[in-house]
């Protein structure tokens, strides 16, 4: 029985090529997954929704009988919920973690180094020298240690930091001291910068709240990457307009950020709109993942990456 592979946009199935398995093994159709269109087909073995609609899109699997649906985001929450019985869901890990980590540390060298001021300068036609912060020497808790997190560590390496990994639970990995979520009291007073990494959900929401924010020292720097449910806005807010504590934001709550929103404009901030992933890595990545999915499919093999069985 040949293996029906639906994705949202005619350039994914062209990155597809050359496909896995003998010629007729596999056949790639495009499916948008539109509100209004119905399913192509009531068997589509490989689903791939859209990228940046698919909570939007996964309804459309209603009465789609399907083997695997690949998403394209490693964070997957909320997707549960929207999902038919029997789904078996797999997320995009491997593919943004890359971009995910170079966008981290570009935001802290752009605080740090404060390349955002000058960048208006240039616009201005202003010239105007200052002394900034170094990345080097600067105590950096890394909150989130899984693929994006390791992804930062690696590229923070070179930079001569004193890196402190934090995740769930303490171990020791592959050489590297991970501290558990437990220690954060004992860690945050003597942190310079704090990059958040974690997905978000339940149980990291508001992990970094209005005590945590108060633990931390003057001028320190808050990066997040993960997901903007991790901080409480309004407590973040308070500490970065009284200029105690700077912030570099690829993700917040609200998301988007509305118009007139306080975070808007505040002095010690950048954010950048969650483009973490959005880079020309991305499409390499996804068409090789999904290349590999089929592969397993073909062969019998368990699907990489598989986080929900609904």
């Amino acid at each position: 029985m040949t293996l029906v592979v639906s994705v949202p946009r005619p350039e994914l199935a062209r990155s597809l090529e050359p496909l896995p398995g003998s010629p007729g093994d596999v056949e790639v159709i495009v499916w948008p997954m539109a509100a209004d269109e119905p399913p192509p087909r009531a068997r589509i073995d490989l689903v791939v929704p859209p990228y940046l609609t698919m909570h939007r899109a996964l309804p459309a699997l209603a009465g789609v009988q399907t083997r695997l649906v690949q998403g394209q985001s490693i964070g997957y929450e909320g997707v549960a919920e929207l999902l038919p019985a029997g789904t078996v869901f797999a997320n995009a890990a491997t593919v943004h973690e890359t971009s995910t980590a170079e966008l981290a540390v570009a935001l802290t060298l752009a605080v740090q180094r404060r390349l955002d001021a000058f960048a208006a300068d240039t616009h201005e036609g202003r010239w105007a020298s200052v002394f900034t912060q170094s990345l080097a020497d600067r105590r950096v808790l890394l909150l989130g240690y899984g693929g994006v997190g390791k992804a930062v560590a690696a590229r923070l390496a070179p930079f001569e930091v004193d890196l402190v990994p934090v995740a769930s639970h303490a171990r020791d990995e592959d050489g590297v001291r991970v501290h558990g979520i437990a220690e954060l009291p004992q860690l945050l007073p003597t942190a310079d910068i704090v990059i958040l990494t974690l997905p978000g959900g339940d149980a990291t929401r508001h992990l970094i709240g209005e005590a945590e924010l108060a633990a931390l020292p003057d001028d320190a720097l808050v990066v997040n990457v993960g997901r903007g449910s991790l901080i409480d806005t309004d407590a973040l807010v308070r500490h970065v307009a009284t200029g105690r504590l700077r912030a570099a934001l690829d993700v917040t709550e609200p998301e988007p950020l509305p118009p007139g929103h306080p975070l808007w404009g505040l002095p010690g901030v950048l954010i950048s709109p969650h483009v973490g992933g959005a880079s020309s890595a991305m499409h390499p990545r996804i068409a090789a993942l999904v290349r590999r999915q089929i592969a397993h499919l073909l062969a019998g093999e368990e699907p990489e990456n598989v986080v929900l069985r609904t």
